[in-house]
């Protein structure tokens, strides 16, 4: 394997991780009754949502509510829980795919609203929807090196903008079959916040040390999801398909060297109810090791891997194996595993 498909890590490790849900909760009936005009003259079947994609509800934050202000809540959840002062840290990346603006950097506000210290490095890394999992592999390179004592991974998404402007334009008289399933995936997507503190594992009793990772790509199919702020157009057929090959590429490298097949929880990014049993079906997962959150969060995008790894935390055992794993369009797949 290539030098830089595969990395490892001496003393890097989660010292805490902490998430925040949205408090506004829409079902995925509510999106039925918003389309059951369209839908009759389509004649499209409501209920796809749930049926197809298992996702009953997912959640909105209030309208004005920022998605920096859901990155610097969770950030500060993370940061109470580690016992971290905020000058000890040395890095913060800011990893959402939502954006308040182009520019600045999301992160400047969130280190602004948590009163990081101006020796702190603070840049957004975005990868769609697994810039948490690279942030965490970049985190650990600095610590490992020394560079830095702590980092603080934040993210923070909402979809109750796109999704209100995709329900607009699939409720208009124009609206055909064609678009709902272009579209199909937007209406998924759901809102949270998480963050996680990065430190060394051996200055952090109880800690969780971050073994090693793996990551491949298939940019061929840099086109089959793309997506602003106002609209996303997805081909989920093809993405499903050439996502869990890129992801059977990974794990075919990695499971057995590492011994991924037979980890103790799986924590994977929450797309649909299809996407899960289909990537368990193909590597072999316990499907009951893989605690699900799409079905009332929906895809929370880069944030779903750290929201649902925070869910588990009171589950989890010291020396439990816990793997992370992920497919962002584009295509990438990484994997990163953790000793708890």
């Amino acid at each position: 394997m290539s030098g830089n498909a595969t990395f490892s890590l001496t003393d890097t490790a989660v010292v805490s991780v902490a998430h925040v849900d949205a408090p506004e909760v829409v079902t995925s009936a509510q999106f039925d009754e918003m389309l059951a005009e369209t839908y009759g003259r389509v004649r499209a079947q409501p209920g796809m949502l749930e049926s197809l994609a298992g996702i009953r509800e997912r959640r909105w934050w209030p309208e004005g509510h920022l998605y920096t202000d859901a990155a610097a809540a969770a950030g500060a959840k993370a940061i109470q829980a580690s016992g971290v002062r905020a000058d000890e840290i040395g890095l913060l990346i800011d990893t959402s795919v939502c954006r308040d603006r182009l520019e600045p950097s999301s992160a400047v506000t969130v280190h602004n609203a948590l009163d990081l210290p101006s020796w702190c490095l603070n840049f957004d890394l975005s990868n769609a929807c697994l810039g948490f999992v690279n942030a965490l592999q970049v985190a650990g390179n600095m610590v490992d090196t020394g560079q830095i004592d702590y980092a603080l991974i934040v993210d923070g998404e909402g979809s109750r903008l796109i999704q209100e402007k995709t329900l607009a334009r699939l409720s208009g008289p124009d609206a055909t079959m064609a678009d709902i399933f272009a579209e199909f995936a937007t209406l998924t997507l759901g809102s949270g916040g998480a963050a996680a503190v990065v430190g060394r594992h051996s200055e952090n009793p109880g800690s969780h040390r971050v073994v090693a990772g793996v990551a491949r790509a298939d940019t061929s199919h840099h086109d089959l999801c793309v997506g602003s702020l106002d609209q996303m157009r997805t081909d989920s057929k093809a993405l499903l398909d050439a996502g869990l090959l890129v992801t059977k590429m990974a794990w075919g490298d990695a499971a057995e060297e590492m011994g991924w097949t037979d980890m103790d929880r799986y924590i994977v990014h929450q797309v649909s109810q299809v996407h899960t049993q289909m990537m368990c079906e193909m590597l072999g997962i316990d499907i009951a090791k893989v605690p699900l959150t799409f079905p009332f969060l929906g895809n929370v995008g880069p944030a779903s891997i750290p929201i649902t790894l925070s869910r588990e935390v009171d589950s989890l055992e010291a020396g439990d194996r816990v793997l992370l794993m992920g497919i962002g369009s584009g295509i990438n797949a990484s994997g990163i595993e953790l000793i708890w």
